[in-house]
C-alpha cells in the first residue's frame, strides 16, 4: 500500500474544493485504502458526490455534522428546486453551532481508530472562520495524527497556521462561471 500521512488543504473561493477531496479520497479508495469523510457545517445537504459515495460504503464512512435542510430529500428527488432560502446557511453559521465541536470530536476519535487511511475534514476552514472551533484545537488534531493518514482539510479560508502545517495547499479561484450571469446551480455539475 502506498506511504500515507500527509497534510492536504484546498481553499478559496472558487467551486470544486469538496469534490476535490473526494476525488483524493476516489482514487485512494481504488487502490483499496479506506477513508472517513467528515462533513462540518452541511447536515443532511444534498450532493451528488455524496450520494456517490454510498456506492462506496465498504471502504468510505461519512459523518455530517450541521443543521439540515428541511427541503433536501425533495430536492434530491427532483421534485423541488432550492428555494435559495438561505435558513442552511444562516444556521449553520450561528455562534451556539454545537455541531461543529462534535464533528472535530468524531474526526479525533476516527483519526485514532486504526480503520482509515485518509480522513477528510470538509468545510473545517469555514467552521474556523466562524469561530465555532478554535484553530488550536484542529492543529492539535493535525500535529497528534497517528502515522499512515493522509488528511485533508477544505474550506473558503484557512488559517495560516494550518497552511504552515500543511504539505499540500491548493487555491481554488473563480476565473469565470456562469453564477454570474445569472444560471442557478445546476443538480449534478454545482451540487
Amino acid at each position: 500500500m502506498t506511504d500515507y500521512g500527509l497534510i492536504h488543504v484546498y481553499m478559496g473561493t472558487g467551486k470544486g474544493k469538496t469534490t476535490a477531496a473526494l476525488g483524493l479520497v476516489l482514487r485512494a479508495v481504488g487502490y483499496g485504502a479506506r477513508a472517513a469523510v467528515v462533513q462540518f457545517m452541511k447536515g443532511n445537504m444534498y450532493s451528488g458526490e455524496i450520494f456517490s459515495l454510498a456506492r462506496f460504503s465498504d471502504r468510505v464512512d461519512l459523518y455530517k455534522f450541521g443543521w439540515s435542510c428541511p427541503h433536501s430529500p425533495m430536492i434530491r428527488s427532483g421534485m423541488m428546486r432550492c428555494q435559495k432560502c438561505g435558513q442552511c446557511f444562516r444556521e449553520n453559521r450561528n455562534p451556539d453551532n454545537r455541531y461543529a465541536p462534535q464533528a472535530l470530536e468524531t474526526a479525533g476519535k476516527l483519526l485514532h481508530s486504526g480503520r482509515y487511511q485518509l480522513l477528510v475534514l470538509d468545510e473545517v476552514g469555514n467552521a474556523l472562520r466562524r469561530n465555532l472551533l478554535s484553530v488550536q484545537a484542529v492543529l492539535g488534531l493535525l500535529k497528534n495524527r497517528p502515522e499512515g493518514i493522509e488528511v485533508i482539510l477544505t474550506g473558503r479560508e484557512m488559517p495560516e497556521e494550518i497552511i504552515a502545517e500543511a504539505h499540500y495547499v491548493t487555491e481554488v479561484t473563480p476565473v469565470k462561471h456562469p453564477f454570474h450571469r445569472g444560471v442557478a446551480g445546476r443538480r449534478g455539475i454545482e451540487y
